[in-house]
C-alpha cells in the first residue's frame, strides 16, 4: 500500500471507529461512557499534519475530499440525532466536542483538506512583507492567544451578566453591546499577550530542560502520561473547573508532573548509568 493509501486507510479507520462508537453509545443503555474512545478523533488533524508535511494530498483532491465531508456532516445534521454546534453549551441533546461525535470527525476531515487546498494560495499571501510580520509576531505568541482569550471572554461576559447587560439575539442594544465587548476584547487581549508572552518563550525555570529520554520503558511511561494529560484536558472541556472538571484537571497536572520528573536530566542520568546493559 503507498502513502496516500495508508493515509485514506488510517483516516478512514478512525472514522469508521467513532461512528460504530456512536451508533452503541446512543441506542444502547448505559454505554453513555463508550463516547469517550473517541478521543481517537484527534488522530485526524495528526494524520493530515504529516500528508500536508509530505505532501500526499494535492490540492484538488483535498478540495474534492472537504467538499464530500460538507455534504456528509450537512447529512448528518440533517437527517442524524446531531446538533449544530461543535462547541459544548447548555441543553445539547448531544455533545459534539465532549467526547467527541461523528460530526466532529467529520469536521475535522473537511476543515484539514479545505486548510490543505488552500495552503497554496495562503503561502502566496503571507509571501508579502506586512503580512509576514504581522505572522511572525502572532506566531511568537500563539499559545499565549489560545490560551488566554477564553478566560478573558468569559469574565467579560460575567461582568456583563452582573451588570445587567447580558447580550443575546433580539435584544434592542444587540449591536451596540457587541462592538462595546468587541473593543474590551481587542484590549484585554493584546494586554495578555504582551504580558504572557514571554512564558511561551522564555524557559520556565525548574520545568523547561527536560532530558531526552532514550527507547525504552522509561520513555513508553513519559508518553503514555503525556497523553494521558491530553486525554483529561480535552475531557475537562465539558465541565470546567467543576464538578467532574476537577478531578480531571488533577489528572492531567499529576500526569505531567509525573512525566516531568521522570525526564528530568538527573533522573535519566541516575537510571541509565546504573542500568546493567
Amino acid at each position: 500500500m503507498d502513502h496516500i493509501g495508508q493515509l485514506a486507510a488510517g483516516v478512514a479507520g478512525v472514522y469508521v471507529f467513532v461512528m460504530v462508537v456512536d451508533v452503541i453509545r446512543l441506542h444502547v443503555p448505559g454505554t453513555a461512557l463508550l463516547g469517550y474512545l473517541n478521543m481517537s478523533v484527534w488522530l485526524i488533524p495528526g494524520l493530515f499534519g504529516v500528508a500536508y508535511r509530505r505532501r500526499l494530498l494535492d490540492g484538488r483532491a483535498a478540495l474534492r475530499l472537504g467538499l464530500a465531508m460538507l455534504g456528509v456532516n450537512l447529512a448528518l445534521l440533517a437527517f442524524g440525532p446531531y446538533e449544530l454546534s461543535l462547541v459544548g453549551i447548555e441543553g445539547q441533546r448531544i455533545a459534539n466536542m465532549t467526547p467527541p461525535s461523528l460530526l466532529l470527525a467529520g469536521h475535522a476531515i473537511m476543515m484539514c483538506a479545505f486548510a490543505i487546498a488552500a495552503a497554496p494560495a495562503i503561502d502566496r499571501w503571507a509571501q508579502r512583507p506586512r503580512v509576514w510580520w504581522l505572522a511572525v509576531i502572532g506566531n511568537s505568541g500563539a499559545m499565549t492567544l489560545y490560551l488566554w482569550h477564553m478566560p478573558a471572554l468569559l469574565l467579560l461576559h460575567l461582568s456583563f451578566d452582573y451588570l445587567g447587560l447580558d447580550r443575546y439575539p433580539g435584544q434592542p442594544h444587540l449591536v451596540v453591546l457587541s462592538m462595546i465587548q468587541l473593543a474590551i476584547m481587542v484590549a484585554a487581549v493584546a494586554v495578555l499577550f504582551l504580558t504572557l508572552r514571554p512564558l511561551e518563550n522564555d524557559p520556565l525555570p525548574g520545568w523547561d530542560g527536560a532530558a531526552s529520554v532514550p527507547p525504552g520503558p522509561r520513555s513508553i511511561a513519559v508518553g503514555v502520561l503525556l497523553c494521558l494529560a491530553g486525554v483529561a484536558t480535552l475531557a475537562a472541556v465539558k465541565w470546567g473547573l467543576k464538578s467532574d472538571g476537577i478531578y480531571c484537571v488533577a489528572i492531567m497536572i499529576g500526569a505531567l508532573v509525573s512525566a516531568r520528573l521522570l525526564s528530568s536530566p538527573k533522573a535519566v542520568v541516575q537510571a541509565y548509568s546504573s542500568d546493567p546493559a
